[in-house]
């Protein structure tokens, strides 16, 4: 049963921890417009401010080890209830806030402390992290906001920078690596499939357009933006080969997903690509829009990192390269040395 609670909860406390914050901070502002609230705007105003203060701090004590947040920690939810407060408080808070001038000049106090213990960090950070120019900035942006969200903003210009700018670049393959291709059979369906979504794009802002304008405008955009996706994801299938490196095998599938496989952990590769083993929902198939021809046999399970529900552990791996031969070749060479 305990077993059966912790599963529960890894499978679904990342998002309840973003979702409860949310919720408590929603109600308290949709109460803001009830007519209590306008009657008692000082009181509305404090009440918010708690109540934001309150759900974020919370969330973080419940994700803390021994439910002991670190100081600057604490100060960040502080600063972040403000802000919340400051730019989405509904009539009756902000007049409230306006009555009391001396909460909105200890909110405006919080929110310098914070920046300011943030700017100290951040020049450690910077003085003591390692890696390229990028790595340090992404470091530094951690200090000042929540790391999923400097990731997710990482990958996104990221993703941009490589559909818009990285015309004919080579690809991607570190010194002392040796990469093989597999995007070739996937040319000509991927160029099928851009040349139909411009279309739709098209054809989606014509007849919408006659409906409505405002309507056809931000689904253009949105088809635009999908575009671009598209685009940097076609394009990251040539830049992102497969690599054998001196520690093992890192299988790629463009900005899609990458796995790393030691040469240690393969136990073998199949002599033959066999239809009820590819479809094992305890092999990875990582070929796109093919079907195999490479699939490695793994000596030990490799846990997936679970989402919305438990998935079973990765015993074989299974892609598809533009020249197995040469790959293989070159992989059995890798293993036996491994082995030596």
């Amino acid at each position: 049963m305990e077993n059966a609670s912790a599963a529960t909860q890894g499978r679904y406390g990342k998002f309840t921890w973003l979702i409860v914050p949310a919720i408590a901070i929603g109600a308290a502002r949709w109460a803001g417009h009830s007519s209590l609230a306008l009657a008692y705007p000082r009181l509305a105003a404090a009440l918010f401010l708690w109540i934001a203060a309150d759900a974020l701090t919370l969330t973080v004590m419940a994700r803390s080890p021994n439910r002991r947040p670190a100081a600057h920690s604490v100060l960040a939810c502080l600063a972040s209830a403000c802000i919340v407060v400051a730019l989405s408080a509904p009539p009756s808070v902000r007049q409230g806030l306006g009555a009391l001038p001396w909460l909105s000049a200890v909110m405006t106090l919080v929110v310098l402390a914070h920046l300011g213990w943030s700017a100290i960090r951040a020049s450690k950070t910077w003085r003591s992290a390692q890696g390229q120019a990028a790595d340090r900035f992404r470091a530094v942006a951690e200090v000042f906001l929540p790391g999923p969200l400097v990731r997710f903003a990482s990958a996104e210009i990221s993703l941009l920078h490589l559909a818009l700018f990285k015309w004919g670049a080579e690809p991607d393959i570190p010194h002392g690596t040796r990469g093989f291709a597999y995007h070739r059979h996937l040319a000509p369906m991927v160029s099928v499939l851009l040349a139909i979504q411009v279309i739709e794009i098209a054809v989606m802002d014509l007849l919408v357009g006659l409906w409505n304008r405002y309507v056809a405008s931000v689904l253009t955009a949105i088809g635009l933006a999908a575009l671009v996706y598209m685009v940097g994801l076609i394009k990251s299938l040539r830049l992102r080969p497969i690599l054998l490196t001196e520690e093992g095998l890192l299988v790629r599938a463009g900005i899609l997903h990458e796995r790393f496989i030691s040469y240690q952990q393969i136990a073998g590769i199949a002599p033959s690509i066999e239809a009820v083993e590819v479809k094992d929902r305890t092999t990875l198939d990582m070929a796109l829009l093919a079907w195999p021809n490479v699939l490695l046999r793994l000596r030990q399970p490799i846990a997936r990192r679970p989402f919305l529900r438990t998935r079973p552990a990765i015993t074989a791996l299974a892609f598809k390269v533009d020249d197995p031969e040469a790959f293989l070749n070159a992989l059995n060479w890798k293993l036996r040395q491994a082995c030596a």
